[in-house]
């Protein structure tokens, strides 16, 4: 099945400079968000405390829930809407890692009855030490990060051949990463250094097909990131589960874009190398669109049908889908253009 005729030739990578200033300014909307909220909106998974997720009989703002639990000492909480609309289901966040569970959610029903009048739901009471929250954290971000060492390898080796070349930078990263553990280095900061090597090492390798995609992956993610933090959505273990998801799915649409572009240079050998790129896109651009919309069709579904619980799991990978997509097209692709007008002469006169 074909959803754009064959022969089609949209100038993508002609307007790649138009999608370099518009991912730039994301990422940068991105960082300045997390600088100005302090981090990403960690969910109980991560910070730690106790979730406490009730449904009333009417809707109620935020602040007159935080004032119907003064009485049992919780009016600090974070008080956050969740599900659809009408549903008035709230989470409850308390922070203190020293409350008291025993009679926990009894104490808060019957705080709000006595508030809101009958008809209060306790869904659930969840708790999170600390440290574990910690570790978890650690484990997640850990969790991204060998995701995308693993794919740089396996990109290398699919791609140009160069095993050796890949196993060389893991080990190299490997290496690094001990050292630099050893220092006491916070674990956020250990990957953002992990990631800057992976990228360098990649550039001196001459791993152009696992730079691209590296790049394009971390836009994504990143972005994903900055949406969250923009509509002040938790950051929890099935949204890292999300994210590997986006990972995946970037990386299936780049490989598709990648093989055809590699199928083309060499049947193509005279022809400009911006120009087989172009055409490489234009040729896989009729299986993108289906499969984007296929994809969209069921998460949507899930985002709208789903309920509550799965509704962020949802929104992430609708974000990530449309994103993935997007930079398999004008981000991935046009970083080998780049690395092929800096340092490909270069490498072909060596």
């Amino acid at each position: 099945m074909e959803f754009i005729k064959p022969g089609i030739n949209i100038d993508f990578i002609g307007k790649r400079h138009i999608a370099f200033a518009f991912s730039g300014m994301m990422i940068i909307a991105t960082i300045f968000l997390l600088i100005w909220r302090g981090g990403p909106n960690y969910g109980v998974d991560f910070s730690g405390g106790v979730l406490v997720q009730v449904k009333l009989p009417q809707k109620m703002s935020p602040s007159a829930i935080k004032n119907a639990l003064r009485p049992v000492q919780l009016e600090n909480s974070i008080v956050q809407e969740f599900g659809g609309e009408g549903q008035a289901e709230y989470l409850i966040r308390i922070r203190q890692t020293d409350v008291e569970l025993t009679g926990l959610s009894d104490r808060v029903e019957q705080a709000l009855n006595s508030e809101f009048g009958k008809g209060v739901e306790m869904r659930r009471v969840e708790m999170v030490g600390p440290k574990v929250g910690d570790d978890l954290r650690q484990k997640a971000l850990f969790a991204i990060f060998y995701a995308l060492l693993f794919i740089a390898i396996y990109i290398s080796g699919r791609f140009e051949l160069k095993w050796l070349m890949s196993i060389i930078m893991a080990v190299s990263l490997a290496f690094v990463v001990y050292i630099t553990s050893t220092w006491g280095v916070s674990v956020t900061w250990l990957i953002l250094l992990a990631l800057i090597v992976t990228l360098t090492l990649c550039l001196f390798l001459n791993l152009k097909y696992a730079l691209g995609a590296i790049i394009a992956l971390i836009h994504d993610v990143t972005i994903t990131v900055g949406v969250f933090a923009l509509t002040d959505r938790e950051i929890s273990l099935s949204i890292i589960a999300a994210f590997l998801t986006i990972v995946g799915y970037s990386l299936n649409d780049t490989i598709i874009v990648f093989d055809r572009i590699r199928e083309n240079l060499r049947r193509f050998r005279r022809r400009p190398f911006e120009q087989t790129m172009n055409a490489s896109i234009n040729e896989t651009l009729s299986r993108t669109i289906l499969t984007s919309t296929t994809t969209l069709v069921v998460v949507v579904a899930l985002f709208i049908l789903g309920g509550g619980v799965i509704h962020d799991f949802a929104f992430a990978l609708l974000v990530g889908i449309i994103v993935g997509t997007y930079s398999s097209i004008f981000v991935a692709s046009p970083v080998l253009l780049i690395w092929e007008g800096k340092f490909g002469k270069r490498v072909k006169g060596k």
